[in-house]
């Protein structure tokens, strides 16, 4: 299902076709910022993969279309781990990397929120977000969709030779 924004972005499921533009979006700022801890760029071989396991496991992949093009793309994971602790099948990690041209635009929030009740209909009752300490724009943009932060983890990463803070936030997606 596809959904128009306001600003006439579509919201749809990612097809593989998407996978270079996705592989673009989630490359783009690893040499220079902390925000994926990986010094080593995707392939689009590996990216191919990861969409694939997406699709095996139902978990949702979206992309924001804008004339054609991906500008913009989201998705959620099992939380600690290919469910491998069935105590945490009600949560998800996500992942969302928005082109730096459309920041502030509403693309993010029109995709975390698509994803958001795509999850909920899977029966998910917590998002996570897990976010680089140094990555306050993104820490604002949760909290102004209502996730809160519960963890500050000093040190508990490395890359360009410095210790890096993670900062977990979460959003109860429903009341039950």
């Amino acid at each position: 299902m596809a959904r128009s924004t306001a600003t006439g972005v579509i919201i749809r499921d990612a097809v593989i076709g998407d996978m270079p533009a996705v592989c673009d979006l989630y490359n783009a700022l690893i040499p220079t910022t902390t925000i994926a801890w990986t010094e080593t760029e995707q392939t689009l071989a590996q990216r191919e993969v990861w969409f694939e396991r997406q699709q095996r496991r139902g978990f949702p992949v979206l992309v924001a279309d804008e004339d054609d093009m991906v500008i913009g793309f989201t998705s959620y994971a099992d939380f600690r781990g290919d469910g491998v602790w069935p105590g945490y099948r009600h949560t998800v990690e996500h992942t969302i990397h928005v082109s730096e041209s459309a920041w502030g635009l509403g693309v993010g929030r029109a995709l975390l929120r698509e994803l958001e009740h795509r999850a909920t209909s899977a029966g998910m009752h917590v998002m996570v977000a897990a976010i680089d300490g140094e990555n306050t724009e993104s820490i604002r943009f949760h909290e102004r969709l209502g996730y809160a932060v519960v963890a500050r983890m000093p040190e508990v990463g490395r890359k360009f030779d410095r210790w890096l803070e993670l900062v977990l936030m979460q959003r109860i997606l429903d009341a039950s």
